[in-house]
C-alpha cells in the first residue's frame, strides 16, 4: 500500500509540454501506440493519453512500485494504458508479447533516461548521497548486483575506470585507492561510509567548485548497478526499428554519455549512407530519420526554477521517414 503520497504529487516531468508537441502529431489517429519506454511515475503519458484521445501508451519499466503507482495514477484511461515490467532494452519481446509487431508498429516512443524522483526521494534505495542508507542503487530491487557488492568485488582498475567513464571523476585512480583500502579494513553496506571516504580522497578545493564529493561517484555506482548505458546502446537502435513511418521518437538525457549515444544514433539515421564518389544517392543509403530539434534542446529557466532536477536534462528528437529491408535504413 502507497502511504507517500500519489504520483501526481510526488513528480513533476521534465519538458513535458515539449515533449507532447514534438510526439502529438504522430498521435492523431485513433489506435495509434505510443510506448513509454521509461514511464517512471507516468507523469508524460498522463499528458500524452488526455491529450491524444485515440492514442493508447504501452508503459515500460524496471522499476515495479514506479509501475504501480503509474497505474493508479492513469488508471482513469482503462486499457488505453498498458504497463510492462521491463527494461527498456527489451522491447522486441514486449510489442511481440502484446501482439504488435516488433517493427515498424509504432507510432511514437519516448526515453526519459537517469534516476526517477521516486528512486531518489526513497531514502532507503541508496540513491541518494545526502542520506545514510544502504548502498543498493538498483532500479528492479528483485534482479542484478547492489552498489556494495560493486564496491567491496570490482578490482581496483574496474572502479577506477567506472569512476572515470560514467562520473566523468578527476580523481577516479585516487577513491579507487581508497575504496581498495578502506573495504579490506570493513566492507561497506551504507552510503554514509562511502560519502565520509569521499570527502576524504578529493581534494577540498575540488569539492568547493565542483560540489558535493560524492555525486559523481553515486552517478558512476548507478549506471554500472543497473547497466544503464549498455541498456541504452542496445535499445536505441530497436526503438528506431520500431518506428512506423511517421513515427516519432523522443530521448531525454541527464548525463553527457546519454546524449552522446543519442546524438550518434538519430544523426546517423538522418545523414544518407551513400559511399563517397558515387554519382547519385542510392535509394538503400538515404536518410530514414528527420531530425525534429536542433541539437539537444534544454528546459527552459522557469521550468528550472520550479524544478530545479530538470537542470541537466538534455531533449532530441527525430521522425522516421522511409522503412526498407535494411536493419534501421
Amino acid at each position: 500500500m502507497n502511504t507517500r503520497g500519489t504520483a501526481q504529487a510526488r513528480h513533476v516531468p521534465v519538458m513535458r509540454g515539449r515533449i507532447l508537441e514534438l510526439l502529438a502529431p504522430a498521435l492523431q489517429e485513433p489506435g495509434s501506440v505510443m510506448v513509454d519506454a521509461t514511464v517512471g511515475m507516468g507523469g508524460h503519458s498522463e499528458l500524452v493519453l488526455e491529450q491524444c484521445p485515440g492514442a493508447r501508451v504501452v508503459g515500460i519499466d524496471r522499476d515495479r512500485e514506479a509501475l504501480s503507482l503509474a497505474g493508479e495514477r492513469l488508471a482513469r484511461f482503462g486499457d488505453r494504458f498498458m504497463p510492462v515490467h521491463a527494461v527498456f532494452d527489451r522491447l522486441p519481446q514486449v510489442l511481440e508479447d502484446l501482439g504488435l509487431s516488433a517493427r515498424a508498429s509504432l507510432s511514437a516512443l519516448l526515453l526519459d533516461l537517469g534516476v526517477s524522483s521516486l528512486q531518489i526521494d526513497e531514502q532507503e534505495r541508496g540513491f541518494a548521497y545526502r542520506h545514510d542508507a544502504p548502498l543498493d542503487m538498483r532500479m528492479d530491487q528483485s534482479a542484478g548486483i547492489t552498489a556494495a557488492e560493486v564496491l567491496n568485488t570490482y578490482a581496483q582498475a574496474d572502479l577506477e575506470r567506472i569512476l572515470r567513464e560514467y562520473g566523468e571523476e578527476r580523481f577516479a585512480k585516487r577513491v579507487a585507492t581508497a575504496i581498495v583500502r578502506e573495504r579490506e579494513r570493513q566492507t561497506f553496506t551504507t552510503s554514509a561510509r562511502l560519502v565520509e571516504l569521499l570527502r576524504s580522497a578529493i581534494p577540498a578545493s575540488s569539492q568547493k567548485s565542483g560540489g558535493h564529493p560524492g555525486k559523481r561517484t553515486f552517478q558512476a555506482l548507478r549506471i554500472e548497478v543497473n547497466a544503464e548505458l549498455r541498456v541504452l546502446e542496445a535499445a536505441l537502435p530497436e526503438a528506431v526499428d520500431a518506428l512506423a513511418v511517421g513515427g516519432r521518437i523522443a530521448v531525454l538525457s541527464y548525463h553527457s554519455l546519454e546524449d552522446r549515444l543519442t546524438k550518434h544514433v538519430l544523426a546517423a539515421g538522418a545523414h544518407g549512407s551513400t559511399p563517397a564518389g558515387l554519382p547519385v544517392e542510392l535509394p538503400e543509403h538515404e536518410a530514414y530519420l528527420r531530425l525534429l530539434t536542433r541539437g539537444a534542446e534544454e528546459p527552459a529557466a522557469e521550468e528550472i526554477s520550479v524544478n530545479p532536477r530538470a537542470a541537466s536534462a538534455r531533449l532530441r528528437a527525430a521522425e522516421r521517414t522511409r522503412i526498407s529491408k535494411g536493419r534501421h535504413s
